[in-house]
């Protein structure tokens, strides 16, 4: 293996269904799975950060804690501010007081981390990366700032919203990184398909950046080609999938603990079931 052909991890977003991810990420931890990148769109990097971090069991408990306080993910929040997303209670109180994220290990872990965001001028993806979680906490706040419901955050005089717009599943994009071998994550199982967005809420809500604009309305066409590549590349062994075999029964917004746990608990089954065919995959990709 040459020194380019680095191993990635990629996830999808998807809200609530994320606790999925993070069910899969913990069996990963217990079993030592590593890799070279991990590149995150939305809840995929929230759930990816505490995988690099090492912390099992992390989100899906203070998830389950949290689901039902309004300064966690709320209407009220969104009526409010702006922002369905409590931007205090989630970035600050939760990870510095309530259940503390461990930004050292972060720091020291040789893993590379990326949070897909889109550019709203552009009305492109950007695999933005993450080094200090305290540091560079407003990338991670972009990735999972949804449109519609979320102010845009600004980052180097650019603004930024929900990675998943431009780039749902960015396999292709860290291919291009250097991460040749990827072990991809979905949220949905093989058999959805992308609606068409709203197109007079998109024209309306982002009119003055038209480029973004376009992708939101274009992005149901994107999401399902990319998924369509994913099935042939999974099919030539180029990646490794893993998604749930079923529709996943849970609110983009859940506020049921006992959902939440179902969910992860299938995360957790799906990749213990995947795990062997992983570790084989990833050994032959090693070695060839």
């Amino acid at each position: 293996m040459s020194s380019t052909d680095k191993f990635g991890l990629v996830l999808e977003g998807g809200g609530m269904r994320g606790i999925y991810t993070a069910g899969v990420l913990d069996v990963f931890m217990e079993n030592n799975i590593t890799f070279d990148g991990v590149a995150g769109v939305s809840a995929g990097a929230i759930h990816g950060g505490t995988f690099v971090s090492g912390q099992k069991g992390r989100n899906l408990r203070y998830y389950k804690k949290y689901c039902t306080d309004k300064r966690f993910i709320s209407i009220s929040n969104w009526i409010k501010t702006g922002d369905i997303v409590g931007r205090e209670f989630c970035y600050q109180t939760i990870p510095k007081e309530l259940d503390p994220f461990d930004y050292e290990s972060f720091r020291n872990n040789k893993t590379r981390f990326y949070a897909v965001c889109s550019n709203l001028r552009t009305g492109k993806a950007e695999y933005l990366p993450i080094e200090d979680m305290d540091r560079d906490i407003d990338v991670m706040r972009a990735s999972a700032s949804l449109p519609y419901f979320s102010k845009a955050v600004e980052i180097n005089a650019e603004k930024y919203l929900d990675g998943g717009c431009t780039d749902s599943i960015p396999v292709e994009g860290f291919q291009k990184m250097g991460y040749k071998h990827n072990v991809v994550i979905l949220t949905r199982d093989i058999g959805y398909v992308k609606k068409e967005e709203l197109k007079i809420l998109a024209k309306l809500a982002y009119k003055k950046y038209p480029a973004f604009s376009k992708a939101l309305l274009n992005r149901h066409v994107n999401y399902n080609e990319t998924v369509k590549r994913i099935y042939k590349m999974e099919q030539d062994g180029t990646i490794f999938v893993i998604r749930p075999q079923q529709p996943l029964e849970i609110g983009r917004l859940e506020k049921d603990p006992e959902k939440l746990q179902a969910i992860y608990n299938i995360g957790v089954q799906d990749a213990l079931k995947a795990l062997p065919r992983m570790k084989k995959w990833m050994a032959e990709k090693k070695n060839s």
